[in-house]
């Protein structure tokens, strides 16, 4: 007979870290008096009968049958999920609050209702009164698809399964609970025992579920070690608070790549897909503006061409500020170092701000170039070539790195009708195939600058 005594231990409300003993300030987020007291009950080991099934299997002669995605009607986020949806997977969605996390999957419950047969949308912070009142406000008539408003997990597992939906959205995690528990909704006991009975749900009747996830002030989905792990897939929404524009982006994906961005614009309607991101991003270009460069940067598996911007000005204070908005500020450092020693702009004297137009962030050294090219517009007071794109990654000798598929990004440039790509030398022989643009290659970020700011010819 099998035999239970409880242990109590301390956990993390923010980051889910277990600890024996209580502590004032947690080792792994860094928060305090984020440890709350919680008793588990630990079950003395017993033998088991191991089924024929949970034998292990030689690879080679187990036969899977293949799961086939179903696409959404959102083509931008098919893009991020890697084609569609796969039956019985468990998606985490987060962002900041307000920034249209369930409108865009009201939306895409909506869509999938008409399509696919009956949808079940679950909220746990909305009374189904509100949820109507956004739906008529995006045109939702509704028809397949049903609203609940509860919060008991084993109430919603209850009613979904006599339904037998075609998918399932939950919003929010940290607002259902199992009450056996005895703890509160939120907590990171709550959280990842739901989380838990909800992917076990769905890989028995392979219905794919989307749960939405709270951020902490960090901009982390609360529990992040405890989620991230258990979900399929996990998807941030971004955006600038003022900005039209919404970012989809895929951080882990069990069944596709991590590295697609999906793009959607705020409307009246709703959130609608982007067609052309780059002309999109462009389109409040002003021509021949100082401090303003076009760089044709890869978000997975396709360019886009975002405008990077360059205000310097003399500091009032003693200590010179540098601000990064959309890109790393450690790489907005070593950009500033090399210009003042290899290229002898006086910026120890000046502010420097950097901003990315359009709310996107660029994490690839592609955009250095294009940084320096502002920059140093800025400083001299001189404008770019507004028919120029320019990209390419800076060395700490002032030397210009080779970027990778190049032709695609040059290809994208020229789409959008410029005239000019400046790029590096070193790196792929590159023969465009559109004829009208022109490549103009440099070898050291001295060089890059004369060109870029005096409209030079090709070397």
């Amino acid at each position: 007979m099998e035999k239970s005594h409880g242990k109590t231990i301390f956990v993390c409300q923010q980051c889910g870290k277990e600890e024996l003993k209580w502590l004032g300030r947690c080792s792994g987020c860094q928060e305090w008096n984020s440890f709350t007291e919680q008793t588990i009950v630990v079950q003395a080991a017993s033998r088991r009968v191991v089924s024929s099934d949970n034998r292990p299997q030689e690879l080679s002669r187990l036969t899977v049958e293949a799961a086939d995605r179903f696409s959404l009607p959102m083509t931008e986020f098919n893009r991020v999920l890697g084609g569609g949806l796969v039956p019985g997977s468990l998606t985490l969605t987060g962002g900041d609050p307000g920034i249209g996390k369930s409108t865009l999957l009201l939306q895409v419950a909506a869509q999938v209702a008409q399509d696919r047969g009956s949808v079940v949308y679950v909220s746990g912070e909305e009374t189904l009164h509100q949820i109507k009142l956004r739906a008529g406000r995006l045109g939702i008539k509704g028809d397949n698809l049903y609203l609940l408003a509860e919060t008991d997990l084993g109430i919603i597992l209850n009613q979904i399964e006599e339904l037998s939906p075609s998918l399932v959205v939950i919003d929010s995690i940290q607002a259902v609970s199992l009450p056996e528990l005895g703890t509160a909704p939120g907590s990171i006991t709550q959280v990842r025992e739901c989380t838990m009975r909800l992917m076990q749900w769905a890989k028995q009747s392979a219905v794919p579920i989307f749960i939405v996830g709270h951020v902490t002030k960090d901009g982390a989905i609360a529990g992040p070690r405890v989620l991230e792990h258990i979900v399929d897939a996990v998807l941030y929404l971004e955006g600038e608070q003022f900005s039209a524009y919404r970012l989809l982006r895929c951080v882990k994906n069990r069944f596709g790549s991590t590295n697609e961005l999906g793009i959607f614009e705020m409307k009246e309607e709703g959130m609608i897909g982007v067609d052309n991101p780059s002309r999109a991003f462009l389109s409040q270009r002003w021509g021949e503006a100082v401090g303003s460069t076009v760089v044709p940067v890869l978000e997975g598996s396709r360019p886009l061409l975002v405008e990077i911007q360059a205000l310097t000005n003399p500091t009032s204070f003693g200590l010179p500020r540098r601000t990064a908005n959309g890109i790393d500020f450690n790489r907005l450092l070593l950009i500033t170092a090399v210009l003042t020693r290899r290229i002898g702009l006086k910026l120890g004297t000046q502010d420097i701000i950097v901003n990315v137009a359009g709310g996107l962030k660029i994490g690839e050294p592609a955009a250095d170039l294009g940084i320096a090219l502002a920059i140093t517009s800025s400083a001299r007071d001189v404008p770019v070539d507004p028919e120029l794109a320019v990209m390419g990654e800076v060395g700490l000798s002032g030397e210009l790195r080779a970027v990778s598929q190049l032709d695609r990004r040059i290809s994208e440039a020229a789409q959008l009708g410029f005239k000019r790509c400046l790029v590096p030398k070193t790196g792929a022989k590159v023969n465009p195939s559109d004829k009208e643009i022109q490549l103009i290659r440099a070898s050291t970020l001295k060089e890059a600058i004369g060109v870029g700011l005096s409209g030079g010819k090709a070397s």
